[in-house]
């Protein structure tokens, strides 16, 4: 049913005058909704052979997407990095038209109604985009601000917050990290007051994506002084009620047009209506969200890897030393070819465990582990590569640079390795016990 519902909401998008020539994805998944029964038999190396999660309605989604890519972004992203931020409401709007701002979510509200494996076909062709910080931007709107709203809101919290989200009307940004309560989601200290029918939330949020250009915001809050664990609920939070602050932009080693903001709240009023589900359970509801948010950041930046390796195979090759070309050196060649290894392995890590997710399995584990090797890996991709390209990598000038300074937040942004770690402990029983 859902696969249908997707259907009819990729027909009605095809008649957009911004849709972006859907139409091969529409003609095959119109034609049945047993997606997952059709092999993939195009002769493109990517496509090559049955994948593992995959279909050709995949592929024809990835393709569109890239037409996007190329179009509308590529072209500015030099632009936007230089001026520290990209017109987000402007993008997503042809995102949302073109229905890649809600691939698996509700059709009801302007989504999809597809499975995640589209959502992360869809992430591992945003990391064709020439930076790290649109398509987190993008993510964060998609995959990061909307699964619990999408799961446990009410409908007229969807309809209000996350439809319009959908559609690329509104901005959204989550606002979970704090200053001192980054990884340690537990020990944030934003606090939300019932008085009558309103909350009073009072606070700050820290490291916000999007943040200056949102329009509103998914806050996890204190609602009680019960167990950390049991004590938090999230709410939709319009950034435009009075005592919302956005005291400053961020300046960033990395993510350079990714706008990042550092937020205040005081004596702020929203509804008791503004609470998705239940009150209480918003730690419950943001670590499900981050399940979906590793999986989605492992996709982006394996799409990077691959890239930055690619253009590196390419200029060694033309670039010579000492009358050789610099990929012909053993070292350089057999480096290539490990890091490249490494990015096959993650990538089955990624699909095994999105074919699990999606049959209902708790997947934090498998998560944790290929969140944690992705941040490692490409710390090790843009370090070798970069010393590849020798002075040129030092500059500003090429891909590999900016690679190297934006996938350094892969190990520290929505839970440093150190918290993987953890997380794996406890799922190994090998955690110490207090």
């Amino acid at each position: 049913m859902a696969l249908r519902k997707g259907a009819l909401r990729c027909n009605m998008l095809v008649n957009s005058r911004h849709f972006y020539k859907l139409t091969s994805f529409v003609g095959v998944r119109s034609v049945s909704d047993k997606v997952s029964s059709k092999p993939v038999t195009s002769g493109d190396p990517e496509t090559l052979g049955d994948h593992l999660i995959y279909t050709q309605e995949h592929f024809a989604l990835k393709e569109s997407l890239r037409k996007i890519i190329d179009q509308e972004i590529n072209p500015h992203v030099d632009q936007w990095e230089a001026e520290g931020k990209f017109p987000a409401h402007k993008i997503f709007k042809i995102l949302g038209n073109a229905g890649f701002l809600g691939v698996s979510k509700p059709v009801e509200y302007g989504g999809l109604g597809l499975d995640f494996s589209y959502s992360v076909a869809v992430s591992e062709e945003l990391g064709n985009i020439r930076c790290g910080g649109i398509p987190m931007a993008i993510g964060v709107q998609s995959d990061m601000a909307t699964p619990a709203l999408a799961r446990f809101g009410s409908a007229e919290l969807k309809k209000e917050f996350l439809l319009p989200s959908i559609m690329g009307d509104k901005v959204a940004c989550l606002g979970v990290s704090e200053v001192g309560a980054g990884s340690d989601v537990s020990s944030i200290k934003t606090k939300a007051v019932r008085e009558g029918d309103e909350y009073v939330i009072n606070g700050g949020k820290m490291w916000t994506t999007n943040g200056t250009q949102a329009d509103w915001i998914c806050l996890l809050a204190n609602t009680s002084d019960g167990p950390p664990h049991r004590n938090k609920s999230l709410f939709c939070l319009p950034m435009n009620l009075p005592g919302v602050h956005i005291a400053r932009k961020i300046d960033k080693l990395g993510m350079w047009s990714s706008d990042t903001a550092e937020l205040f709240f005081d004596d702020v009023r929203v509804p008791c209506k503004n609470i998705i589900g239940q009150e209480g359970m918003g730690f419950t509801y943001q670590m499900l969200q981050f399940q979906e948010e590793r999986l989605w950041a492992v996709a982006n930046i394996l799409t990077m890897m691959d890239n930055i390796i690619q253009e590196t195979i390419q200029y060694t090759r033309q670039r010579k030393v000492f009358k050789q070309s610099v990929l012909h050196h053993q070292s350089v060649h057999f480096r290539l070819a490990e890091l490249q290894t490494e990015v096959e392995l993650l990538r089955s890590l990624l699909h095994r465990a999105t074919a699990l997710y999606i049959k209902g399995n708790d997947v934090t584990r498998l998560a944790s582990m290929a969140k944690l090797k992705g941040g490692r890996l490409a710390r090790e991709v843009g370090d070798s590569c970069l010393q590849f390209w020798g002075g040129m990598g030092f500059t500003s000038d090429v891909l590999v640079s900016r690679f190297y300074r934006d996938s350094r937040l892969m190990s520290i942004g929505a839970g440093a390795d150190e918290v993987m770690l953890g997380i794996i402990c406890k799922y190994m029983d090998t955690l110490p016990k207090n």
